[in-house]
């Protein structure tokens, strides 16, 4: 698995929505990188603090611009 394939699959891991194939990738990847796992704490830290927001609290322009931002994010892979 690449780091990038891990960003996009973060999210599905902390809900425990990953099948078991897929889940071991991941597990394994964090275990030889630690960018990734630190990522990883990043988010769980992040949503520990924020919690859920509400769906209706953004606009879809808002959204639809941070959506576009994490997926032109630069990454190094």
């Amino acid at each position: 698995m690449t780091c990038a394939e891990l960003v996009e699959l973060v999210t599905a891991f902390l809900e425990g929505s990953l099948d078991d194939e897929t889940e071991q990738r991941f597990v394994e990847h964090l275990a030889i990188c630690d960018g990734c796992e630190i990522y990883l704490e990043q988010m769980r830290r992040t949503i520990g603090e924020i919690g859920q927001l509400p769906a209706d609290s953004l606009s879809d322009q808002t959204r639809d611009k941070l959506l576009d931002a994490f997926r032109n994010f630069p990454r190094d892979d």
